[in-house]
């Protein structure tokens, strides 16, 4: 950590030095001593160190410098840094002016010059200052920040991106945190460019893409190599898995992910029943440990990148990324996964971001505390998803049409909701509109045989199926009527199959109609939506690589 700054000014060159050379010689060793030479450069310091967020512990600035006087220095510091101390250095003839500056300036002090000897007439009073600057001084965080409107849906993607990255980070709300608009100020933006992030090292950018916030996290976004044994598309559980094992056996391996690891078995909030964690993890813990796992054995873990087409050339797999760079690889495991299937109802796609998500939505559940929130779903996810809100909100409500919860989740998810007081069920019910101006404030819902009722709503989590991410690719493998990737056996029954199969064996158990190219996890036909069965056909395909590259 930086150590905290004491900023003198002065015009007068010999006078300059003469206080630098005292400062340092008592404070080096626990403060930055900074000299500037003039009133309008102490200006501009002072408003760069608030831009860089840089701790400010004391100014002390000489009362007569042309343009500038030392008490609009102080005034200035006072504005931006109103925690640092403040102390005029003048001279005998000044001090009825520097008695008046210690109500218009709020000083904290003022001495005379000269100040000889520093350890009688400088150095007491500077101690006593500076131990009460200490005292209530909190180190600011030293991470990156990021500043925008809670309401804002590009503010909520990169909160989703940076936590999906478990990449620490602080959130400054520009309507409620005072900081946020000095920080908006020193960096020149207007609320217009809104949300902007101040990196680590004191660059501030406006409205970021991912692929550029990914370069200053330091995420790959190019392929190092030109040719890989095997390239896996998607960082779910099924895609990690098969990077772990595929760099683990020697494969030049690299993973590509459009958005964040995980899947969205990653934004689950508690995975109870995966085999090795008793007390539970959060999807995001699991992933990030897989990532980690992966990218230390060997494999290149490139995001966020996005895959648009694929073809075969020679053999080889040529993989086209959303920037127009291709990839060639031997062979290619397709765990492109699922998304959530969008709701059609009116309001809710106008308010997406803005107090509607798809998906648990982790980063907004603190900014429910007390108030009311309702999910969409009967499966797994949303079920974890209330146990997680309902720490936070007031009521958890839990939508679902059918009558009951145990057709499509897991008992003990049941019964862990039945035993929290505020989760409540809503059978036989649906959301008709989701209303609010520039956030979601309520919702409409219709239980059966009963009047639509509006109710103040501060979220609604919706968690309604998915489908498979495959649209991109269904031109070149055969898929089912859902979307689903064939492979294997299933693929063998499909009537399509003997006019695109030409090899003299039967395709592979993971290997759709193009050899060399297979598919695992959640957007294979026939796969079971489970985290331990992901990560068991992740790890399989690697197995079938081997074969196919040893053809």
């Amino acid at each position: 950590m930086k150590k905290p700054i004491i900023l003198t000014v002065d015009d007068d060159a010999q006078v300059l030095a003469a206080i630098t050379r005292d400062l340092r010689q008592e404070f080096r060793a626990d403060y930055r001593i900074l000299s500037v030479n003039s009133g309008p450069e102490a200006l501009a310091t002072l408003t760069e160190l608030r831009a860089r967020a840089e701790p400010l512990a004391l100014v002390l600035a000489d009362q007569r410098m042309p343009e500038v006087e030392g008490v609009e220095v102080l005034t200035r510091a006072r504005e931006l840094f109103p925690e640092a101390k403040r102390v005029l250095l003048t001279a005998y003839a000044d001090t009825t002016a520097a008695i008046k500056a210690i109500n218009s300036a709020q000083l904290d002090y003022y001495l005379l010059k000269p100040w000889d000897p520093p350890e009688q007439l400088l150095y007491p009073t500077l101690h006593d200052l500076l131990a009460s600057w200490q005292a209530t001084y909190r180190p600011a965080f030293a991470g990156l920040r990021l500043i925008g409107f809670q309401w804002s849906p590009l503010s909520h993607e990169l909160k989703d991106f940076l936590s999906g990255y478990m990449v620490g980070y602080q959130w400054l709300d520009f309507e409620k945190d005072a900081e946020a608009k000095v920080l908006m100020d020193a960096n020149g933006f207007t609320p217009d460019d809104l949300p902007f992030v101040i990196c680590p090292d004191g660059q501030a950018v406006a409205k970021p893409a991912k692929l550029d916030l990914a370069r200053h996290l330091g995420l790959l976004v190019e392929a190092k190599q030109e040719l890989y044994d095997v390239v896996v598309i998607g960082a779910g559980p099924a895609g990690l898995a098969a990077a772990v094992y595929g760099a683990s056996e020697g494969l030049k391996t690299l993973i590509i992910e459009r958005q964040t690891p995980g899947g969205q078995a990653g934004s689950s909030s508690r995975i109870e029943n995966y085999l090795g964690f008793p007390t539970g993890l959060s999807g995001a813990e699991l992933a990030h440990r897989a990532w980690s796992q992966a990218t230390r054995l060997g494999a290149e873990f490139m995001a966020p990148q996005e895959v648009i087409n694929l073809c075969v050339q020679d053999g080889y797999k040529v993989l086209t990324l959303r920037d127009k760079t291709e990839i060639k690889a031997r062979a290619v495991v397709l765990t492109t996964g699922v998304s959530y299937r969008v709701l059609d109802a009116p309001g809710l796609d106008r308010l997406s971001g803005a107090g509607v998500y798809y998906g648990a939505a982790r980063t907004e559940a603190r900014s429910c505390s007390d108030q009311p929130v309702y999910i969409i779903g009967g499966g797994n996810s949303a079920g974890q998803a209330a146990m997680y809100l309902a720490t936070y909100a007031s009521r958890v409500f839990l939508i679902i049409r059918g009558e009951s919860l145990t057709a499509s989740m897991s008992a003990y998810l049941i019964e862990q909701i039945a035993q929290t007081p505020n989760i409540e069920l809503l059978p036989h019910t649906q959301v008709r509109e989701a209303c609010g101006t520039h956030a979601l404030e309520a919702v409409v819902i219709q239980q059966a045989g009963r009047e639509s009722e509006k109710r103040p709503a501060r979220a609604l989590f919706i968690f309604i199926g998915a489908k498979p991410s495959t649209e991109w690719v269904c031109h070149l493998a055969i898929c089912d009527a859902k979307g689903y990737l064939l492979t294997g056996r299933d693929l063998v029954a499909d009537p399509r199959y003997a006019t695109v199969w030409k090899k003299d064996r039967e395709p592979y158990l993971l290997e759709t109609c193009v050899p060399g190219l297979f598919a695992a996890g959640d957007g294979r036909a026939g796969a079971m939506a489970r985290v331990a069965s992901a990560v068991g056909e992740g790890s399989m395909a690697i197995k079938f690589v081997h074969q196919y590259l040893d053809e």
